[in-house]
């Protein structure tokens, strides 16, 4: 069984490890970044500009690493994509994490507009600690 076209799209984001000639051109002008409050940079993002600049062009405090991992995906017919997996990080003081999260991100008309981040932040926030 081949993917569907969403579900597609999102495994190239996640494959392209977030390239930005990826990210250019399959998110929507007005794209929504959510994430769980409790993790490093929460909030919500408006456009892709904005994810890059306030939530990746941050510094994470105290992570050296940091990376999403997808282990499973699944959509619906309405252009919904879940996917579940893990984030890998390592803090300055070599405190290594693996934190489960889910992301459910919607595609309409071939191109991103939201995603949606559920994650256990009270791992990442225990790391942190030291």
């Amino acid at each position: 069984m081949s993917d569907s076209p969403s579900l597609a799209l999102v495994r190239r984001v996640y494959e392209s490890r977030m390239a930005p000639e990826v990210t250019a051109e399959v998110m929507a002008p007005d794209f929504v970044w959510d994430i769980t409050p409790g993790f490093p940079n929460s909030g919500v993002y408006h456009g892709w500009d904005s994810v890059a600049k306030d939530f990746f062009g941050k510094p994470m405090p105290n992570i050296e690493s940091f990376g999403a991992v997808p282990q499973e995906f699944y959509a619906d017919e309405a252009g919904h994509v879940f996917v579940y997996g893990h984030y890998h990080a390592e803090t300055i003081t070599g405190h290594k994490a693996d934190i489960r999260f889910i992301h459910f991100w919607t595609v309409r008309d071939g191109k991103v507009v939201e995603m949606r981040q559920a994650a256990d932040s009270h791992v990442i926030q225990e790391a942190l600690k030291g």
